[in-house]
């Protein structure tokens, strides 16, 4: 399958020439070097509001006239930003309504960025003016080619007006009915029950916090207030430019915004990626990039992402911001790509002279020339990925999937009971994913409410809330011959954190996993019992369930406590497929362990038949295969045919050696 919005991978970034119009000389010499860089694209105007409306009104668009035709001038494609992440002073001084209103109740001053109310009629007026002048004014531009809208959503903002969209999105939640809420947030606990909506509030510490549903409410009115607020900015976009394309850039795996939901509204998902690299974890570091890429791929049926923020050197906001040895950068962003990335870009293209980012990493550095490692890293990688534009709208096919769901990374923060300590959503999720991504198998990253039936096998690890239907879509995916794999604390709540009565896991899936949880117990720090599987014991920490077979395979048994002997792993055969429940968290080998049981007795191929020492990830994209090596020491791989180096042109086969921080990109 393929998804194209280009016919090339974009190489560039985020380009300010607003901070240099007092030396345009300089965009001169940007223009040279961006050749120098084998750049083809540059992202500009995120945060040029106050130059381009410098006062209510009254507009400057001459600068960007020039940078634009510049940049075409140079055979550079523009992907031209709107500007509400960071609004002028004179916006919020005239109408101080715009500016976020904290949990405190105070009212923020002019300040940073994303310090807006999402809700305001007048800051929501005021970006679709902004926006509207400039789709008017470019919409003929050769150069344009992308919309970039805003730059990393965030934050919430507690106002009155807010609240007022928080009472109206819960009243149309539960169908005007406030019996209804009252029921489903349980209110007759603490004598909360209400009986007018003006008496919902958004919950702060101050007030009410301690109501999970309301919280989960809350989150979900955020989250919609940010995609509202999105669909503001671009209305007149889509009016005047409906040809082109439009994104916004997400944030790793920032809870604070549903980013499954948001990508159905964005023709591309791109996102924001800022490894932690050579602080002695690199392994495990690429282990969750490469889940962050595959989740960002998987939002929109496995179409290509575009990674629009990167730093070619370091960052400047981590607690050290440590230097990335030679080749790191190169291989960061090659693993992008091979996950389904189409662009590789920096923040930023010329350092800042002044401001909070004026030491974050750059293309060009202070020194201003071209004479850096830095550079000459960016225009080898844009030598390479000159010749990678064959995997370009390149779309994958799974046949794992793996389960992170936004909304249930919200319950699980909520509730209160069990391991208050240690949970750990994302990081379970990421453990089932590994022995796939080790093996060379690709796997999605999906919702709860994706369709499970193009997979073979679904893991869904942790799986506390269950939204409407979930049970079942699980129940008939198993049925039809899916394989499904649940852990601890799965089906406990319904989408208002409200308990299913009849037993866990709720919602008819005792039925399909042939178990029921009687009880859950939780281990503190240093306490530990022990579960066998296949012949071998693992470690239980932290948490496990308590679990009864009512018709299920027992595949593991606790080994301690007084419920040694009883059901820790679990397969039960439902229709024509399997779904087993692991009850208990091991932080070692398990998960590898039973991932290799259900690989081997599925028959789930890996992608390509090239094998690699541990350390290696493989990765195929299209006839593209991606060998990149992110341990700290050399690695054997064994090719299973002749291929052809993409990048030298020359023909390797049989057993070969990547050095650390090294790849290799072949096809056959």
């Amino acid at each position: 399958m393929e998804k194209k919005f280009f016919d090339k991978i974009i190489h560039g970034g985020d380009y300010n020439p607003d901070q240099w119009i007092n030396t345009p000389e300089i965009w001169d010499e940007d223009m040279r070097l961006m050749n120098l860089a084998h750049v083809n694209s540059a992202t500009i105007s995120i945060f040029s509001w106050s130059l381009l409306e410098p006062e209510e009104g009254v507009y400057n668009f001459g600068w960007l006239d020039e940078i634009m035709d510049k940049l075409h001038a140079n055979g550079k494609e523009v992907i031209l930003a709107t500007p509400s992440g960071a609004r002028p002073p004179w916006l919020a001084q005239k109408y101080p309504e715009v500016l976020r209103v904290e949990e405190n109740g105070i009212r923020n001053e002019f300040g940073v960025r994303h310090n807006h109310c999402l809700t305001s009629p007048v800051y929501r007026e005021k970006v679709r003016n902004i926006n509207r002048m400039l789709a008017e004014r470019y919409k003929n531009h050769p150069a344009l080619k992308m919309w970039h809208i805003s730059n990393e959503y965030c934050g919430e903002c507690h106002c009155e007006l807010c609240q007022q969209a928080f009472r109206d999105w819960v009243k149309e939640y539960y169908h005007n009915d406030i019996e209804e809420l009252n029921e489903k947030w349980w209110n007759g606990f603490w004598s909360h029950r209400m009986n007018d909506w003006s008496q919902i509030n958004s919950p702060k510490n101050r007030g009410e916090n301690h109501v999970s549903a309301m919280k989960l409410c809350w989150n979900r009115f955020v989250s919609d207030s940010h995609i509202s607020f999105y669909e503001n900015e671009i209305e007149p976009l889509r009016e005047i430019t409906p040809d082109i394309p439009i994104t916004t850039n997400f944030m790793r795996m920032y809870d604070g915004i549903d980013y499954q939901k948001f990508a159905k509204k964005m023709d591309l998902v791109s996102w924001d990626n800022y490894p932690a690299w050579d602080k002695g974890r690199n392994e495990e570091e690429a282990l969750a990039v490469a889940f962050v890429h595959d989740a960002f791929r998987s939002m929109k049926d496995g179409q290509p992402f575009f990674m629009m923020e990167s730093t070619p050197s370091l960052v400047n906001w981590h607690d050290v911001n440590k230097l990335p040895k030679p080749g790191m950068q190169e291989l960061s962003s090659i693993q992008s790509v091979a996950h389904g990335a189409d662009s590789v870009q920096y923040f930023q293209w010329r350092k800042s002279k002044g401001g909070h980012e004026k030491y974050h990493g750059a293309v060009v550095d202070h020194v201003g020339h071209e004479n850096t490692r830095v550079f000459r890293d960016v225009a080898r990688l844009g030598e390479v990925l000159e010749k990678l534009s064959g995997v370009v709208g390149k779309e994958s096919n799974s046949k794992v999937a793996v389960v992170y769901d936004w909304e249930n990374s919200w319950a699980v923060k909520h509730f209160c009971g069990f391991n208050n300590i240690n949970r750990n959503y994302l990081g379970e999720c990421i453990k089932w994913y590994a022995p796939f991504r080790k093996r060379g198998i690709s796997v999605d990253v999906i919702p709860m409410d994706a369709d499970f039936s193009k997979y073979n096998t679904v893991i869904a690890p942790f799986l506390y809330m269950l939204k409407d239907g979930t049970g079942e879509r699980i129940k008939t995916y198993v049925e039809n011959g899916g394989n499904f794999v649940a852990t601890y604390l799965t089906g406990f709540v319904d989408k208002n954190d409200m308990c299913y009565l009849g037993g866990f896991p709720g919602d008819g899936l005792m039925d399909v996993f042939g178990v029921w949880c009687e009880e859950t117990d939780s281990l503190p720090e240093g306490m530990k019992n022990t579960a066998s599987f296949s012949g071998k014991d693992y470690d239980v920490v932290h948490i496990c369930d308590i679990i009864h077979s009512k018709g299920a395979e027992i595949l593991g048994e606790y080994k301690r406590d007084f419920y040694a002997g009883m059901p820790a792993v679990t397969e039960n055969s439902f229709g024509k497929g399997k779904a087993y429940y692991a009850a208990f968290r091991n932080d070692g080998d398990f998960t590898d362990d039973f991932c290799k049981m259900l690989i081997e007795k599925n028959s789930i191929a890996p992608d390509c038949g090239i094998t690699a020492d541990d350390g290696i990830e493989i990765r195929k994209r299209g006839n593209h295969i991606f060998i990149m090596n992110f341990s700290d020491s050399a690695k054997k791989i064994a090719l299973d045919k002749e291929y052809t180096n993409v990048v030298s042109g020359e023909k390797i086969s049989g057993e070969t050696v990547i050095e650390s921080c090294k790849y290799i990109i072949v096809t056959d």
